[in-house]
Order: C-alpha cells, then structure tokens, then sequence
C-alpha cells in the first residue's frame, strides 16, 4: 500500500484524536517533540487553533496545530482550480459507408477537421449493411482516403479494424 495525504473529511482533529502520544508540530511548521494528546489539545486551545491529525500511520502519529477552516477553504480552492484547467477531450464520431461518394467524404473530412481544431478526439467508422459485409477492404480504402486528408490536423490513435459490422479508426488532434 503506498502513503498519500489523507483527504480532508479523512483528517482528525481536536477531541476526535484518541492517541496517548502524538509527534507535534506547531503552527509555523517547528517539531515541538512527543507529547501527550492533551498536551498537544491545551496547546492548540490557547493559541485558539485546531489540533489536527496529518500522519494517522507514522509511529507515533503526527499532529499540528493550525486553523482549520482556514486550512479546508485553501483546499476546496486548490481542488476547484485544478478542476479549471482540466481539459475534458470528448470523442465525436463521424460516419461512413463504404461507397461514400468524393463530395460527401470532403464534408467529412471538414467536420472530423472542426472536431480536432476544438481538441476533440475523433472516432471514424464505417459502416458495412448486408453484402456489403464481405467486402471489407472496400472500407479500408475509404478509411485510407479519409486518414489522409486529415494528416496535417490529426494523427491516427488506432489503425482501422473491424468491431462487429463497422470498421472503426481512431483520430487524435496533433500536438503543437
């Protein structure tokens, strides 16, 4: 099991801290040394700040002294901006038959084109009904075509196979 910060609705503090000795630290990060869990309470009571438990596994266990609330709004703030600058890529599926006509490919190609502008991965299948299922390679030509002429905006995650009636490709916006 590896070690991780423990998560604020993990951390004890104050009275929930049933431990006979606890390593403490004080508010400006000094080790104070090994007191008593009610040492450590008094302490943090006059310098009007919370007792909370940051290493429950170390032997003993780690305290500091620090205010709490204030701790937990730093925290909330960290997780909302990382949250921010997180960029969701959504997967956008263009189809395709296999006798998809010149004219009908270029519009294709012109929104799988958008989608990788946008950061947006791009799933490009086609489609196979009936007789049209024994003729696979038919696809692999359109699927080529198609690949193509979107090489300078995407590069190809996955090559084309098949997965059930449709042949299926995976396109990826090129990196800067």
């Amino acid at each position: 099991m590896t070690w991780r910060y423990p998560t604020i609705s993990e951390l004890m503090i104050n009275e929930e801290i049933r431990d006979r000795e606890v390593r403490l630290i004080d508010e400006n990060g000094e080790q104070l040394g090994i007191v008593t869990s009610k040492e450590a309470l008094d302490m943090a009571h006059e310098k009007d700040l919370d007792l909370v438990k940051i290493a429950p596994q170390a032997n003993p266990p780690v305290c500091k002294i620090m205010n709490y609330s204030k701790y937990r709004f730093d925290q909330n703030k960290r997780e909302k901006e990382a949250r921010k600058k997180q960029k969701i890529v959504e997967v956008k599926e263009v189809r395709m038959t296999p006798n998809t006509e010149e004219h009908d490919l270029n519009t294709k190609v012109k929104s799988a084109v958008k989608f990788l502008k946008n950061g947006d991965k791009v799933k490009v299948s086609v489609r196979f009904r009936g007789r049209e299922l024994s003729r696979t390679e038919i696809g692999k030509v359109v699927l080529d075509q198609f690949a193509e002429r979107i090489s300078e905006f995407g590069d190809i995650d996955k090559a084309p196979k098949m997965e059930g009636r449709s042949m299926v490709m995976f396109v990826s916006p090129k990196r800067q």
